[in-house]
């Protein structure tokens, strides 16, 4: 029988966003990342030929940090009625995660509302930081309070940190400053205690958590230490907080990387990513049978393909298995 494969990590680039990112004169991502070509037929022809029942749809990095915080209003309006338009032409396959305008948090507000009640949207995508300030900062308390209320899953895509030109040694974002800022936000939610603090909201961090699951009793002892301030947190805290949040297995399906997280959290809180089409085709399908040959006790590999997206997006799970 197929594996039923439900993707939380699977990335779209609609006309009017690869528009926006022309007229920004930007034809490479990231530090040097090219643009990469995105259609639905393509998506869903990988989607069959790789056995992923449906994917969630987001925008990745640059996310709107090229554009001014009224741009960003008006593109992610944009961007999130065409991810409904894809989705509703291909209902039992493809969901999206609603991307905001994370410069201006009333914005935000109103595009959450707008993209949850109107549009129907399945949760939202956010970026690891806007503009150098991280999710944990103050600024961020209202939009994260909402979304609390409103128990809506939160995906957290890496992102460039502000200045990595100075740091970078020449190399594109995605290969090292990607995981190292997924490391950055999540350290940053749970010192200052907003994972504890907003607990109904169920986030999903990308590649394994980075190097979250090789740091995290470092990330403890040293968070736990009175020079941190009020950022001080007593280990068993720290380490209980990093074990409820959800990681993804994009790009980080080898054993090693597998058994390094599992260390960590419990395989209920462990999902299946392509990132495609960032991820070329060739290399999800490579990606996805490295899951298959992961160490998994019995039933766990259906928990991480399945199991555990469809008990964040059960509307979309729903969906999906209507027509398989």
């Amino acid at each position: 029988m197929p594996k039923k494969t439900l993707d939380v990590h699977a990335h779209f680039l609609p006309a009017v966003y690869r528009d926006a990112l022309a007229s920004a004169g930007l034809k490479t991502l990231d530090g040097g990342m090219p643009v990469p070509d995105w259609s639905e037929s393509a998506a869903l022809e990988l989607m069959d030929q790789t056995g992923i029942t449906g994917a969630l749809l987001s925008l990745s990095s640059p996310f709107l940090s090229f554009l001014d915080a009224g741009d960003e209003a008006k593109l992610c309006r944009a961007v999130n009625i065409a991810g409904s338009e894809i989705r509703d032409r291909n209902p039992s396959r493809f969901g999206v995660l609603a991307i905001l305008p994370m410069k201006d948090v009333d914005a935000a507000l109103a595009e959450l509302q707008f993209a949850l009640d109107t549009l129907k949207l399945d949760g939202v995508a956010i970026p690891t930081n806007v503009a150098g300030t991280y999710l944990g900062d103050a600024s961020f308390e209202k939009l994260f309070a909402t979304l609390n209320d409103r128990r809506v899953t939160t995906f957290v895509h890496p992102t460039s940190p502000c200045c990595f030109e100075a740091f970078n040694l020449g190399l594109p974002a995605p290969m090292l400053e990607f995981p190292f800022d997924s490391t950055r936000a999540i350290t940053d939610l749970v010192l200052q205690g907003r994972v504890k603090q907003y607990s109904e909201i169920e986030f999903i961090f990308t590649h394994a958590g980075g190097t979250v699951p090789f740091l995290a009793n470092r990330i403890a002892g040293i968070g736990s230490i009175p020079v941190l301030g009020p950022k001080q947190t007593p280990i068993m805290e720290t380490m209980t907080a990093l074990s409820t949040l959800n990681y993804d297995l994009a790009l980080s399906s080898t054993p090693q990387q597998y058994q390094a997280l599992r260390a960590l959290v419990p395989t209920s809180n462990i999902l299946y990513g392509s990132d495609y089409p960032f991820t070329p085709a060739p290399a999800v399908m490579m990606s996805d049978a490295g899951v298959s040959a992961l160490p998994f006790e019995e039933g766990d590999e259906e928990k991480v393909r399945f199991g555990n997206a469809a008990r964040l997006f059960p509307t979309f799970a729903g969906r999906c298995c209507s027509s398989h």
